[in-house]
C-alpha cells in the first residue's frame, strides 16, 4: 500500500493509504444519498424524531454524509487502536495504523503465538467499536430534537459502530472472529495447525461473503471478500513457514561461497547476460581481487540490472556500471525466516550471506521454497545438519 502519517495516537503512526482517498468520498456520497431512508429507520427504531425535510434540503445530505464517513472512520483507527494498545501491553509493538479501502490495518511487528494473549488482542477492537456505539447512542440521546442533522450522525454511528462489532467477530480469518477462532483452536493443538484450519474456515467465509456480494451487486462486499481470502492464504503459509523453519538458520539452506557463481566488475554487460542464459543464474554477487585482501565483496548484480541497458551499448556498459552497491546482507547464523521476512520487506529475491565482512554464502527465494519443500516432506530434523535433542 502507498500511504502517508498524517500523526501520531499514543506514539503510534496513523497513516493514510491512497485508497482510502477513494474511498472516504464514496461512503460520504452513499450515505448523503440515502439520507431520507436512513433517517426513516433511525425514527422507527430509536425514535429519533428527525425532521427528514430539513435534512434532506440542499447541500445537507452530502455534508452529514461526509461528518458520518469521518465518524465511521475515527471509528475504525480507535477500533485497531484498542487492538494496538492491547498488543502492545503484552510486549508487541506495533509499527503503524493505516486506514485504507476496506477499513484498518494495525501493523504488528509480530503476531503472538500465546492463545489467551491472541484472544484479548483480538476482542479488544470490537469491545472499542461496541463502546463507541454506546457513547454515540448517549450523545444522540441528549442532543435537541430540533437539531436534525447531529441527531442523525450520532444515530447513525450509534448503529453503524456495533454493527462493525458484530461484522469484525464473524470467524472469516484473519478478522477479528477468525483470530478468536484460532486462539481457541490453539488451545489443544500446534499454532501452525490452528492457523490452517482457521484460515479453511476463513477462505470458506470467503466465498460466501463473495457470492453474496455478486448477487447483491455489492462491490464493498466482494472486495472484502476478495482481501479475507488473500490475506486468509498469505498469513496461513507464512505461520506454515515459520513453523517448518523453527530452529534453521541461513547456513543450512544457503549457496556456500565454495558453489557460488561471481563476477567481476569489469565484465561486459553482454558477457554476463551470456553468463545468465549458460548458468541459469539471474543474479551475481560482484567480487573484486585486490591484492591486500585478496577478493572482496563490491556489489550485486541482477537481471533486471542487466535489462536496463540498451542491447546496443551492452558491450560499452560494464557490471560495475550497474550493479547495486547498498547490499542487504545476513549473517549465517540468523534464523532462516529472518531472511525470508527480510526478502518479503524489501522486494528482493536474494540476499548475501556475509560474517566478519566476508561473503559466505547467498540466500534466494529458490532456495527458501526448495528448504520448505523438503522440511514438509521429510520433516526440519532430516534437512538440517545441526544436532537436534529429543523432548
Amino acid at each position: 500500500m502507498r500511504s502517508f502519517q498524517i500523526g501520531t495516537l499514543f506514539g503510534i503512526p496513523i497513516k493514510l493509504d491512497l485508497t482510502f482517498l477513494l474511498v472516504l468520498p464514496l461512503f460520504a456520497y452513499l450515505i448523503g444519498s440515502q439520507i431520507e431512508e436512513v433517517a426513516g429507520l433511525l425514527n422507527d427504531g430509536l425514535t429519533a424524531g428527525i425532521d427528514i425535510g430539513a435534512i434532506s434540503a440542499g447541500l445537507m445530505p452530502w455534508a452529514l454524509g461526509l461528518a458520518a464517513a469521518i465518524g465511521l472512520f475515527i471509528g475504525v483507527v480507535l477500533h485497531e487502536l484498542g487492538h494496538s494498545l492491547t498488543a502492545r501491553r503484552f510486549g508487541f509493538p506495533i509499527d503503524s495504523i493505516t486506514l485504507w479501502l476496506f477499513g484498518g490495518i494495525a501493523a504488528f511487528s509480530e503476531m503472538p503465538e500465546n492463545w489467551r494473549q491472541e484472544l484479548t488482542i483480538a476482542v479488544a477492537g470490537p469491545i472499542v467499536s461496541v463502546l463507541l456505539g454506546i457513547g454515540s447512542y448517549m450523545l444522540f440521546s441528549v442532543i435537541p430534537a430540533s437539531i436534525s442533522g447531529a441527531r442523525f450522525v450520532f444515530g447513525y454511528l450509534a448503529i453503524l459502530n456495533v454493527a462493525l462489532a458484530i461484522f469484525n467477530m464473524l470467524p472469516a480469518f484473519p478478522m477479528d472472529g477468525g483470530r478468536v477462532l484460532r486462539a481457541l483452536l490453539a488451545r489443544n493443538q500446534p499454532y501452525a495447525r490452528a492457523t490452517q484450519q482457521a484460515a479453511s474456515i476463513g477462505k470458506l467465509f470467503a466465498v460466501v461473503m463473495g457470492l453474496f456480494g455478486l448477487f447483491s451487486l455489492n462491490i464493498i462486499l466482494i472486495g472484502v471478500a476478495f482481501f479475507v481470502f488473500i490475506a486468509a492464504s498469505s498469513e496461513a503459509q507464512q505461520v506454515t513457514m515459520k513453523a517448518a523453519f523453527q530452529d534453521i538458520t541461513v547456513s543450512d539452506i544457503m549457496t556456500p561461497v565454495s558453489d557460488l557463481h561471481t563476477v567481476d566488475p569489469e565484465t561486459t554487460i553482454t558477457e554476463l547476460i551470456q553468463r545468465m542464459f549458460t548458468e541459469r543464474h539471474t543474479g551475481y554477487p560482484v567480487v573484486e581481487n585486490d591484492a591486500v585482501d585478496g577478493e572482496r565483496l563490491v556489489g550485486l548484480v541482477t537481471l533486471s540490472d542487466a535489462r536496463a541497458v540498451e542491447p546496443v551499448e551492452r558491450d560499452a556498459y560494464t557490471v560495475d556500471d550497474v550493479m547495486t552497491t547498498d547490499l542487504e546482507t545476513i549473517t549465517p547464523d540468523s534464523d532462516a525466516m529472518t531472511a525470508i521476512e527480510r526478502m518479503q520487506k524489501h522486494d528482493i529475491g536474494r540476499l548475501l550471506v556475509v560474517e566478519d565482512d566476508d561473503l559466505v554464502g547467498l540466500i534466494s527465494r529458490t532456495d527458501v521454497m526448495t528448504a520448505l519443500n523438503i522440511v514438509q516432506q521429510s520433516g526440519a530434523a532430516a534437512f538440517s545438519g545441526r544436532p537436534r535433542t529429543a523432548g
